[in-house]
């Protein structure tokens, strides 16, 4: 079944109608989405797939960074952070710590994107030396790399704190390199979920092939 047509942007319905002609026959295609039309939040390619389809295909084109959540007090920026993860199409999003969160913010992305849970720092730690990821530690402390001249590792996992209590001191000590995000404002730091969107890019910026990137 499709998601419901309105988004944050209009009360409209968005997307496609029923399919017109002769319906395809590759399985990719959900006989329910061409009947009754496409009316999720995905790229035109996906138009008619079935959800299951596009996590396969997904997987073919994610990039080599992961994204971890620590600390999160307010869960709506968790979803604000699976959204953007799955715009870049990061690997994956590790969640530390409580399992249950708000959705809402995900915009349904949460169905396309492989989301982890581990309930300590010390599960993730485990899991980026088992998968050989560098960990990326984002916040602003003394000695922190500017994001905005940095180099970060192709196998990175992204670390992200929530603002005010920032990271742990184990993940602290964990990162490879720290990085911080050059402000110029009154305020000592910016929402967690745009800190998160702005580290991704950079990743994007320095590792994707932009080829590759949907038009």
């Amino acid at each position: 079944m499709s998601e419901p047509g309105p988004t944050e942007w209009t009360t409209e319905p968005v997307g496609v109608g029923p399919w017109e002609g002769e319906w395809p026959t590759d399985e990719r295609y959900d006989p329910e989405l061409l009947a009754d039309g496409d009316r999720r939040n995905v790229v035109d390619h996906y138009r008619y797939w079935r959800r299951e389809a596009v996590v396969e295909h997904l997987d073919t084109r994610r990039h080599e960074f992961h994204v971890a959540i620590e600390n999160f007090q307010h869960d709506h920026n968790i979803g604000t952070v699976v959204r953007t993860a799955n715009a870049f199409a990061a690997e994956a999003v590790h969640i530390v710590g409580r399992k249950r969160w708000n959705r809402r913010g995900a915009m349904v992305t949460d169905r396309y994107q492989h989301v982890l849970h581990h309930p300590d720092v010390d599960d993730l730690l485990a899991y980026a030396t088992e998968h050989d990821l560098s960990l990326v530690a984002v916040d602003n402390t003394p000695g922190s790399v500017p994001i905005e001249t940095a180099s970060l590792p192709r196998r990175s996992l992204l670390v992200f704190g929530q603002e005010g209590p920032g990271l742990s001191e184990p993940a602290r000590q964990a990162a490879a390199i720290t990085v911080s995000i050059a402000q110029f404002g009154s305020t000592r730091s910016i929402n967690a979920g745009v800190a998160a969107g702005i580290v991704m890019h950079a990743w994007v910026r320095e590792h994707a092939d932009l080829g590759s990137a949907w038009k």
